[in-house]
């Protein structure tokens, strides 16, 4: 707790960047958000998904998806392509990897639009409702405040991230930032429930001391914890391929800063409210 300042300002310099990013140049949207061509391919001969992903690069088509859709059979999502252009890259494949039959070769939409976007929105502001409610009821308001701009801050400095470095997202990235929510709130969770605990047992201990003593406590278990999920993400994100990169490395960054917020900004942020509003409230119920 006494270093609790130190903590906000490294929150802040993690945050401010992203937020000064995302106001500016935005976020690089892949092809679930852009629309494109969607192509079906089967192949004769035995084909990987890395050789087809190699040969879209050499046609200039980065960031296009493939996806396998069984035994040499792969589903290619391109940027839109002209007439001309969509039956050059099949003819080239073609040349690469022998015979081919295409399944389908159409323009679609995209997959992850802003109506899609604009829900996930609306289910993570009522999900922070019930939240806050349901943290209100088990512990207090000012827990429930805490908990929620902790989630906040983990899911501002993922995105954040994205966009500095311009990491291309695809239709993973929402389910993403919505599963971080969810194991963030688990560890905070963790901290708050020993600090309510030795708030019952030492009555006569000041706030800041038990908070330090609670961390301390469940110290090793999260962290402990966080180190197993985080080799499992960069296990996932260096093996896993290009189809569940976006995911891990939203996962990674999230799970690090998950970890951060519950033990460095949750429980000191509680401290703080309660100093600020809990007294003033106080002060207004004794007038």
């Amino acid at each position: 707790m006494g270093k609790r300042w130190l903590w906000y300002l490294i929150s802040l310099l993690l945050i401010i960047p992203g937020l000064v990013s995302i106001g500016i140049r935005g976020f690089n949207y892949g092809i679930d958000y852009t629309g494109g061509n969607l192509i079906e391919i089967q192949f004769k001969q035995s084909v990987s998904v890395g050789q087809v992903r190699s040969q879209l690069d050499q046609l200039g088509l980065h960031g296009s998806s493939v996806r396998e859709a069984g035994p040499n059979r792969f589903l290619l999502r391109t940027p839109e392509l002209t007439e001309e252009r969509s039956k050059e890259v099949v003819d080239q494949l073609q040349k690469a990897f022998g015979q081919a039959d295409i399944a389908r070769n159409e323009k679609v939409g995209a997959t992850v639009g802003g109506e899609l976007t604009r829900k996930a929105l609306y289910a993570l502001a009522i999900a922070s409702v019930l939240q806050i409610i349901y943290i209100t009821i088990r512990f207090e308001f000012y827990f429930a405040v805490a908990a929620i701009l902790a989630l906040l801050h983990d899911a501002l400095v993922v995105a954040g991230v994205f966009s500095l470095f311009q990491v291309e997202i695809d239709g993973t990235f929402v389910a993403a930032i919505l599963t971080i929510l969810g194991y963030s709130i688990n560890d905070t969770i963790v901290v708050f429930d020993r600090i309510r605990e030795n708030l019952q047992i030492s009555k006569r201990e000041s706030q800041p001391s038990i908070v330090n003593k609670s961390i301390s406590q469940t110290l090793f278990r999260s962290i402990s914890i966080s180190s197993t999920v985080i080799l499992v993400l960069i296990a996932l994100l260096t093996l896993g391929g290009t189809t569940t990169r976006v995911f891990a490395l939203a996962m990674l960054i999230g799970t690090i800063s998950g970890t951060y917020s519950s033990i460095c900004v949750a429980s000191p942020l509680w401290v703080d409210l309660q100093r600020l509003f809990g007294e003033t409230r106080q002060a207004a119920k004794a007038v």
